[in-house]
């Protein structure tokens, strides 16, 4: 079990960076200046390879954590209520990662976009959700 709780940590970490960056790369390109067409598609060619490599790292996180709970029983059974609450955050991690990827092919497609301070915004969506996520794992508060 400590071998798949540990694969499950690493992959959700490097889940956790894409999605990190990716709204970075977002706000660069709300900010790229009309004509540029170079920068432009460099910026689009980072976001492109990164949600790739972003969703990649999403598929075995979500695997060894449905392993952990399914096959370990971990967070099953009375008094894990705290499980429940994370996995409703789990599946705002999954949404916010899809809106990710909407947003990315509006860039690819250059249909108008937000401000580069929206997506500053948008980019601390993941870090409160794993802030929440750690704590009920850890604290259990329920």
């Amino acid at each position: 079990m400590l071998w798949i709780k540990s694969l499950h940590i690493v992959f959700i970490a490097s889940w956790f960076a894409g999605l990190f960056y990716l709204p970075r790369i977002f706000v660069n390109l709300a900010m790229v200046p009309p004509g540029s067409e170079a920068e432009r598609a460099r910026l689009l060619l980072m976001a492109r390879k990164l949600m790739r490599f972003t969703t990649f790292l999403a598929v075995p996180a979500l695997v060894f954590g449905v392993w952990l709970w399914m096959g370990y029983g971990i967070g099953r059974g009375p008094g894990n209520g705290w499980m429940h609450a994370k996995l409703a955050l789990v599946l705002l991690v999954l949404g916010y990662h899809h809106g990710c990827g909407v947003l990315l092919r509006k860039f690819v497609a250059g249909a108008p976009m937000r401000s580069h301070r929206w997506y500053r915004f948008f980019n601390e969506v993941p870090v409160l959700l794993l802030l929440a996520i750690v704590v009920l794992v850890v604290v259990k508060p329920f």
